[in-house]
């Protein structure tokens, strides 16, 4: 990797999704490794929860990108995030021991991104959408992935809050983190 003095304006990713997976489709697995491929593969830097399954893999595609993976985790250091969590140390370049939980990490976490990928999810999942749709992230959506992903846009429709938050959606990786850093680049200040 070259050196850089501008590393703060890469764009920030993040990549949500179930830890545990016994519930996505067939494929999702392939499809989040491909997501954290595409991602490492535009410049961008993939942010996750430091957690298993859907957002494991997506780090797991970016590091085979040769890209930057960072992982906020919900533990307040590296023994309580094994121990403790059970959460995994490889594929990430960096983790960040935030010590607040799940909730406080969720928080965090779509925070520190510039835009946000939905994928095959649970409550956690849900929640950090909510975040980043509240605060009016750029959002993707990976369709055909199962969990609450097959209903996000139902859940828009009726709760009545659309239109201020940009959310794209697309079964395919490649085209949904495209359509993803189309979003982020109508948000930024400084264009890369």
């Amino acid at each position: 990797m070259e050196p850089s003095s501008h590393y703060h304006l890469k764009y920030k990713i993040c990549v949500s999704g179930a830890a545990e997976t016994g519930h996505c489709s067939k494929d999702a697995l392939d499809k989040a490794k491909e997501i954290g491929f595409e991602i490492a593969k535009h410049g961008a830097i993939l942010v996750t929860g430091a957690t298993t399954g859907f957002p494991y893999w997506a780090a797991h595609g970016a590091k085979e990108a040769e890209g930057i993976s960072i992982g906020i985790s919900p533990a307040s250091t590296e023994k309580e995030h094994v121990e403790k969590f059970e959460l995994p140390l490889d594929y990430m370049d960096m983790i960040v021991y935030t010590g607040f939980g799940y909730p406080g990490r969720n928080l965090m976490l779509t925070r520190a991104s510039d835009a946000v990928i939905i994928g095959c999810g649970r409550m956690g999942t849900l929640n950090e959408f909510t975040i980043a749709f509240e605060d009016r992230k750029p959002i993707g959506v990976l369709l055909d992935a199962g969990g609450t992903t097959e209903w996000i846009d139902e859940l828009i429709r009726d709760s009545h809050r659309g239109g201020d938050t940009p959310v794209v959606y697309d079964a395919d990786p490649k085209a949904l983190v495209e359509k993803v850093i189309d979003l982020i680049k109508k948000e930024k200040v400084v264009k890369v």
